[in-house]
């Protein structure tokens, strides 16, 4: 099983920021994110401990306070962001087994499509701006949205 020890501490930082990533990710993708769906992503660390006990890794993540990195700007959080996000999961995948990764994508997605339900846009559940932003963040980690 891997775990934070595993890792150095700038390999852990992105490992953490990978999920609070694509949270904030989804939630400024319609122009900026609100109270719901930052409760919303803190929520889905909340499930996750739920389920303690099916992997060492996403214990100790959503343990955690989840860290957010600050971006200026959209453009800057594409630019930065989606590549610290792929390595990340690249990380993940050096340090620990297929399973393990494939458990962190489903986390980092989690937490994107739990944001993106957050807030209903124009009635839609998902807007078209958040799906987009799911794609792309699961493109960047090889995962299916």
């Amino acid at each position: 099983m891997t775990g934070k020890a595993d890792f150095q501490p700038d390999e852990w930082e992105l490992v953490m920021e990978g999920p609070t990533f694509a949270g904030t990710m989804v939630a400024t993708a319609q122009g900026g994110g609100t109270f719901r769906e930052a409760f919303a992503l803190a929520k889905a660390y909340t499930e996750a401990r739920k389920q303690h006990g099916e992997s060492q890794l996403l214990d100790e993540l959503a343990s955690t306070k989840p860290k957010v990195e600050r971006y200026h700007s959209i453009d800057e959080m594409r630019e930065k962001g989606l590549p610290q996000l792929k390595q990340a999961v690249d990380l993940v995948g050096q340090k620990g087994s297929p399973e393990e990764v494939e458990a962190y994508r489903r986390f980092v997605l989690a937490v994107a499509q739990r944001v993106a339900e957050a807030h209903k846009e124009h009635g839609d559940k998902v807007s078209s701006a958040e799906q987009a932003a799911i794609d792309e963040i699961a493109t960047t980690i090889g995962a299916s949205a």
